[in-house]
């Protein structure tokens, strides 16, 4: 048991609005590209939960909930990285793995492939699960 995180690329055509993918709930996975999974990466999740509140997310419970990420969401995402300026994040099932070199070059690896998502027209998400 413990953090799971997940990116992942959807058609344009089945996005309903930044929380929301048609047919996800329909056992359509087949239709979600994965791009990128983390696992227990506590502080990345910290700052899609900001980005999620940002948008107007209200559940209280920022688990099982997707949210969508923009060019500049992803632009900002890279500078907070490169700048280690993910928001320290606890939780009971996150773990407590700090940020080093190597999840910053996957986290970079990760807003290379949406971004070239998101330039040929798809959109892209965050979801986790713990």
């Amino acid at each position: 048991m413990g953090l799971d995180m997940y990116a992942f690329r959807v058609k344009a055509e089945d996005v309903i609005d930044d929380f929301n993918v048609r047919g996800q709930d329909a056992g359509r996975e087949d239709d979600l590209e994965e791009l990128a999974y983390w696992r227990k990466h506590h502080d990345l999740h910290g700052w899609m939960e900001r980005l999620y509140r940002s948008k107007g997310g209200d559940k209280e419970s920022f688990n099982c909930v997707p949210v969508r990420l923009t060019m500049e969401d992803l632009q900002s995402l890279a500078m907070d990285v490169t700048k280690g300026r993910l928001p320290e994040t606890v939780g009971f099932f996150f773990g407590n793995n700090p940020p080093d070199p190597d999840s910053v070059a996957q986290d970079m690896e990760f807003i290379g492939k949406a971004m070239a998502a998101i330039a040929v027209g798809d959109a892209v998400y965050y979801d986790s699960w713990w």
